[in-house]
Parts: structure tokens; C-alpha cells; sequence
């Protein structure tokens, strides 16, 4: 099965959703590692860091989006770790998935309109055309 996941998290009910079906693949294979991404993207640090207190609580505020599934992870006994990127989040999820090169990585979908994303392309659209591994995109 898929030892090495890469789900792309960013606190929405989308990633939650992907969330829960990355646990679900993770716990048919003990020797499963899940790997939490979350994007701080450019477009939206500079309003976090206007509203946080300093690093640590920017780094908090972060983490703390990410908690509900640390927590369903704990929960299930899995392995798994965190990591931050930052930038923007289609590119740079790209990028980190095919450096480390994952077995499979599980994203939610934003469910964009058919105007936003002809307009705008979605994240999920972006890892799919240009990721080197299978995806799965979680409506």
C-alpha cells in the first residue's frame, strides 16, 4: 500500500474531509508515514502577521488549524509529522511532493465555480496536473 502520504492541509472543512480519508489509508499499513503540509501563503502572512503577537504566536495560530487532525491522528495511532511551507499553495505543495517523492498525496477540493477555476485554476487542479505521484482529491 502507501507508506509515505502527503496530505495538504489548510484548516477548511475541504482538508478535513481529505483528512479523514488519508487517516483511512494510513491505518491499513502500520509502517504508513502521513505527512501534514500546510501552505502560509503569501497573500494572507502579511494580514497574519499584522494580527499575531510575535513568531511563536504566528507559529501557534498556524499549528492550532492543524490540531483537530493531530488529534484524530493521535487518536488512530498513526505516524505522522508536520510540516510549513510557505509561499504560494499550489506550486509550492508541487514542489515539496515531488522533492520528497510521496507515494500518494490526499487534498481537498475548494469546490470552486466553473468561471473561478478557468479564471484562477484551484490548488487541487494544480497538484494533480503537475505532481509526479498519485492524487486524491477529497470532494
Amino acid at each position: 500500500m502507501y507508506k509515505k502520504i502527503m496530505l495538504a492541509m489548510d484548516g477548511s472543512e475541504h482538508s478535513l474531509r481529505a483528512a479523514n480519508e488519508a487517516i483511512k489509508m494510513a491505518a491499513l499499513d502500520s509502517e504508513s508515514k502521513l505527512e501534514m503540509v500546510y501552505v502560509a501563503d503569501f497573500a494572507k502572512a502579511k494580514s497574519e502577521v499584522l494580527h499575531a503577537q510575535g513568531r511563536e504566536d504566528l507559529e501557534h495560530a498556524r499549528r492550532s488549524r492543524l490540531q483537530p487532525v493531530e488529534d484524530l491522528m493521535k487518536a488512530n495511532k498513526l505516524i505522522y509529522d508536520v510540516k510549513i511551507l510557505h509561499g504560494e499553495p499550489g506550486p509550492a505543495l508541487v514542489e515539496y511532493a515531488n522533492k520528497e517523492k510521496f507515494d500518494l498525496v490526499v487534498i481537498g477540493s475548494r469546490g470552486l465555480n466553473a468561471l473561478q477555476e478557468m479564471v484562477l485554476g484551484s490548488v487541487s487542479h494544480k497538484v494533480v496536473k503537475r505532481t509526479n505521484c498519485p492524487v486524491l482529491v477529497v470532494k
